[in-house]
């Protein structure tokens, strides 16, 4: 898929929690095919300390709108920079990079999907969850949280399908983690997840007892997006790959997990 690179003009930046903003960028031009579960590398501009890109998830395209958005957890000076940003400013970004979900297959519409996320994990799930819904597939979301101010976009995630909530200390939704949940209890045709490694490695070990097909989009250090600095490396049955470039979605039967 061919690459570009973009300065996008901010629409709109709302804040979606204490860390967290949701970004509204466009372009005056269509901007170009992107896919569930891929990223973008955004030039952080106005700070001495920021030399590298920062790797953001596509948390949703918004065609009619011809919008990207992106969530922003401001973890750092960069990302903290990020979310400094107001509508009309200048966002240069290199898209779309990496690989996305499997769900181009034509037997999609028949599966009953389960995406788990946890934290900002849960942004590319959205995306995700609306191509699934527009091909006919049943979605259930699964988003887990400290609390319930951590559970992010929840009007979005309801107009994409059923959504089911965890928080360690019950504020919102079963109190718990992910893998607790009751909605576990019911049949799945396939698994999408992403989050914190410890949630999706329990989430693939579920995905394994219960032999269903689980893809994990990781979040490893990605520095230039290319598959160059090699900073991202997974190991896999196929040896060392670079996440940001083989991934950042893999089929969990792919990963060296201890599960």
């Amino acid at each position: 898929m061919k690459k570009y690179i973009l300065d996008l003009m901010v629409n709109s930046v709302e804040r979606l929690s204490e860390k967290h903003v949701l970004m509204r960028v466009t372009d005056v031009e269509p901007l170009p095919e992107m896919l569930p579960g891929q990223f973008v590398e955004v030039r952080v501009d106005g700070s001495s300390a920021t030399f590298l890109r920062r790797p953001i998830s596509i948390n949703f395209v918004d065609r009619t709108k011809n919008e990207l958005w992106l969530m922003v957890a401001m973890i750092g000076e960069g990302t903290r920079q990020l979310g400094r940003l107001q509508a009309g400013d200048k966002l240069n970004c290199v898209l779309p990079l990496g690989n996305g979900f499997s769900i181009q297959s034509g037997k999609t519409a028949l599966h009953k999907t389960l995406l788990v996320g946890g934290g900002v994990g849960v942004a590319p799930l959205l995306y995700l969850g609306a191509e699934l819904k527009q091909q006919g597939c049943e979605v259930t979301f699964l988003l887990g949280g400290r609390s319930a101010k951590d559970v992010l976009e929840l009007d979005f995630f309801n107009k994409c399908g059923r959504v089911c909530v965890t928080t360690e200390d019950g504020t919102m939704g079963e109190q718990g983690f992910v893998t607790n949940h009751s909605v576990l209890a019911e049949s799945f045709d396939m698994i999408f997840t992403c989050g914190p490694t410890p949630m999706m490695k329990a989430v693939a070990r579920y995905a394994k007892e219960k032999d269903i097909e689980c893809e994990a989009s990781l979040e490893n250090m990605m520095a230039c997006g290319l598959g160059a600095c090699l900073c991202c490396v997974e190991k896999t049955t196929e040896g060392n790959l670079c996440v940001c470039k083989e991934g950042p979605v893999f089929n969990t039967k792919r990963l060296l997990w201890q599960i």
